[in-house]
């Protein structure tokens, strides 16, 4: 196991590197940089710019530098902590982040526990009881989570909120709260305003996985091991926990790697629809002015999120699974 962790841990490290490359040159493929958005809006609000300010902003912000030499300066930063400055800003990253990195993460990890908490024992059900009225009316409603969309889900919410009660169900804490210290009112106000985001961007999910673990659990249920385990009289809940259930749960475990990364960027209209204090909307900030160190941290902070994901369900695979390999080279 400590050879297949560390082989898994240096396939990390590569995999970041050429994407740390792929990321730093998107964002500069565009023409132009931050400056040149920047200069367009004085511009566009009658100020007069001269080009000895624009060689001064450049030189000031390492705009004249290659882009070698600026993806060096970004990637030791990086290695050691500094994620850089925000032309946007105008501060650290670091300190443009904030909170909102810490409650990305919160309503993100709150997410996936509510799409395997809810999915699981959802599907299991369905699938034990095929073409039952449960079966037909929990499929309807997964079928209708695909195919709306989770912004206009967002919207019907806070649509229906304001009509109905005559509230608003937007932003992740009272407005009380924002800028204030933490304190146990508003760790309860946050919990509170997290219950709706969370149901809004777990939708998705969590009926796409319904149908994966119904389908898989129904093929399985058909092998011939559980007919001869049933013909020999062989209690059904027994069976279920024994064998199929086992068998079922590599989707699940594998779906661990994309799943955080994919909540993260699916919920940047999310976000931006329920005004949520979260990296989304900054995100889009960052790569409409160009702001490539801000763009090129959120990114990154992706990439980690993926890499450590399909890790943790590397390991969480050959735990469950004896059939997976641990020893390179290791022949079936």
């Amino acid at each position: 196991m400590l050879g297949f962790l560390l082989r898994r841990v240096a396939t990390m490290i590569g995999t970041l590197a050429v994407i740390s490359v792929l990321v730093f040159v998107v964002i500069q493929l565009p023409p132009g940089d931050y400056l040149t958005t920047y200069i367009a809006d004085l511009q566009a609000q009658g100020e007069d710019v001269s080009s000895d300010k624009v060689d001064f902003l450049r030189e000031q912000y390492g705009l004249d530098q290659p882009m070698p030499v600026q993806y060096l300066e970004w990637v030791t930063g990086l290695l050691h902590g500094n994620l850089g400055y925000s032309f946007e800003y105008q501060m650290p990253v670091a300190d443009v982040v904030g909170d909102r990195l810490f409650l990305t993460l919160l309503l993100n990890f709150l997410t996936v526990l509510f799409i395997y908490g809810v999915s699981f024992p959802i599907g299991v059900y369905i699938a034990t009881h095929q073409y039952s009225f449960a079966d037909h009316s929990l499929s309807f409603l997964g079928y209708i989570g695909l195919a709306t969309p989770n912004f206009l889900l967002a919207l019907i919410l806070l649509y229906l909120s304001n009509v109905w009660f005559g509230i608003s169900i937007g932003g992740l804490m009272d407005p009380a709260y924002i800028g204030e210290g933490w304190s146990i009112g508003k760790a309860g106000s946050l919990f509170a305003h997290l219950v709706v985001p969370v149901i809004v961007i777990g939708t998705a999910g969590t009926a796409g996985m319904i149908r994966r673990l119904r389908a898989n659990l129904l093929d399985e249920l058909q092998k011939p091991y559980v007919v001869t385990a049933r013909a020999k009289g062989l209690p059904e809940g027994r069976i279920l926990r024994k064998y199929p259930l086992r068998a079922v749960l590599n989707p699940f475990v594998s779906d661990i790697g994309t799943l955080l990364p994919q909540i993260v960027s699916g919920s940047v209209i999310v976000s931006a629809v329920m005004s949520l204090p979260t990296t989304g909307p900054m995100l889009l900030s960052s790569l409409r002015s160009q702001d490539m160190y801000l763009a090129g941290s959120f990114l990154m902070f992706l990439a980690v999120l993926t890499v450590v994901g399909m890790l943790v369900s590397d390991l969480l695979l050959a735990a469950i699974d004896p059939r997976v390999r641990l020893e390179r080279g290791r022949k079936s």
